[in-house]
């Protein structure tokens, strides 16, 4: 069990994995609330709340803390600093690197993971004082991650890109001797791809928004997030096109709007339009804006044009402001309602919302369309990665004929 406490402008930010234990101890702190912008709990940067909210950790017995330290029975010399004076100046590098991630409009879960990583590394060597901190340490880390606790490739790899972000940008050094870290061994996995029947018999188990948000991971090849970040001002009809913004690397990028779905698409809005109509009769209305346009442009986030494509059926509360909106629904939402829709339908292969987006490039690779049009489509920026579904074409091992049905 992990569990991440930063200092953050409007309080300690509370980060951990879905575990109820943890989320009825925050529950229980007053004054606490969620920021589901950056996907953590906030709760009073107060003595009283942090020793309250400590306490209730340890009595949940996930976590320990020693009690009495050592004393040394002569005027010995103490070597290293004590942890607890560490720990501000550790606490002020991780400020750093959240407000540097934030000047440069980092994702909300790329932020999550580096500040997560670059606490665990902290951590680990606790009696260190940060400056001291170097390439040795980054070696003896990482390969902890993969001689020890068995992390797969891609997460050590996201480990190693967030310790490069504080030493590169923050203390302005270059670790480049990285040969004698243990690496965790990459798999090569081909991806799983369902058939045009599959895909129609999974499709049929779903209804409403949810069958709708599946033809459109499955139409148009995007990633769960970027649809569930989609806003209506980013569905062109005329144009049958759909902007995606900030995907994968911070890139902004077109694809198509399947015909098929304009008239399903158009209802679905209408629905949204008179959501958003009550709110705005009931005194709310209000929706969270990209960036820094909250401030330059307040008044944008009651407008239509800034909603959510698919908003939650709850509305959620600013603790700050007391104003009430809507987010987009939850990712898990339509995870779940997948899972479900595979097994109804029968088929056994490892299928998830992603699934779809595998499908989709398959599917048009197989149409006769060009790789690099597939790969502006994906928002692949190197066609390396687009070519991974040439392995899995029907004219691949599914075009041979078996000696065995020759017999």
């Amino acid at each position: 069990m992990y569990l991440s406490i930063i200092p953050d402008s409007a309080g300690l930010a509370v980060s951990f994995g879905y575990h109820k234990p943890l989320i009825e101890v925050v529950r229980a702190v007053h004054g606490r609330r969620w920021n589901a912008e950056k996907q953590c709990w906030i709760i009073p940067n107060t003595q009283v709340c942090a020793d309250a909210f400590l306490q209730k950790l340890y009595e949940t017995g996930l976590f320990t803390y020693q009690t009495e330290c050592h004393k040394p029975q002569s005027d010995t010399v103490q070597t290293s600093p004590a942890p607890d004076k560490l720990q501000q100046p550790v606490d002020q590098e991780v400020v750093k690197v959240r407000r540097l991630m934030d000047a440069r409009h980092y994702s909300v879960r790329t932020r999550k993971a580096y500040l997560t990583w670059l606490t665990r590394f902290f951590a680990a060597f606790p009696a260190i004082p940060y400056e001291q901190l170097g390439q040795p340490h980054i070696n003896t880390f990482l390969s902890r991650l993969a001689a020890v606790e068995k992390i797969s490739a891609s997460t050590q790899n996201q480990a190693l890109a967030a310790l490069l972000f504080y030493f590169r940008f923050v203390r302005g050094e270059n670790p480049v001797e990285l040969d004698s870290v243990i690496r965790a061994k990459q798999p090569v996995r081909l991806p799983v791809v369902l058939s045009k029947s599959e895909v129609d018999r999974i499709i049929k188990q779903l209804d409403g928004e949810k069958r709708l948000a599946v033809q459109l991971l499955y139409g148009t090849g995007m990633r769960l997030n970027e649809l569930l970040s989609l806003r209506i001002m980013d569905i062109d009809f005329d144009c049958n096109t759909i902007t995606i913004h900030n995907g994968k690397g911070s890139k902004d990028r077109y694809t198509m709007l399947p015909h098929s779905l304009h008239a399903p698409l158009k209802a679905h809005i209408e629905q949204v339009q008179r959501i958003h109509t009550r709110d705005i009769q009931d005194g709310w209305g209000e929706v969270s804006l990209p960036d820094a346009l909250t401030h330059k442009y307040p008044a944008a986030a009651k407008l239509f044009k800034w909603q959510w494509l698919f908003p939650q059926k709850n509305r959620w509360i600013n603790k700050e402001t007391g104003l009430q909106g809507r987010w987009h629904i939850d990712e898990s939402v339509l995870q779940r309602a997948v899972q479900t829709a595979v097994v109804r339908a029968g088929i056994h292969k490892k299928a998830s919302c992603h699934t779809f987006r595998h499908s989709f490039a398959t599917h048009l690779l197989e149409s006769g369309y060009d790789i690099r049009t597939v790969q502006e489509l994906l928002g692949h920026s190197d066609v390396k990665t687009t070519q991974i579904y040439t392995h899995v074409l029907n004219k691949g091992p599914g075009g041979v004929i078996s000696p065995l049905d020759r017999m």
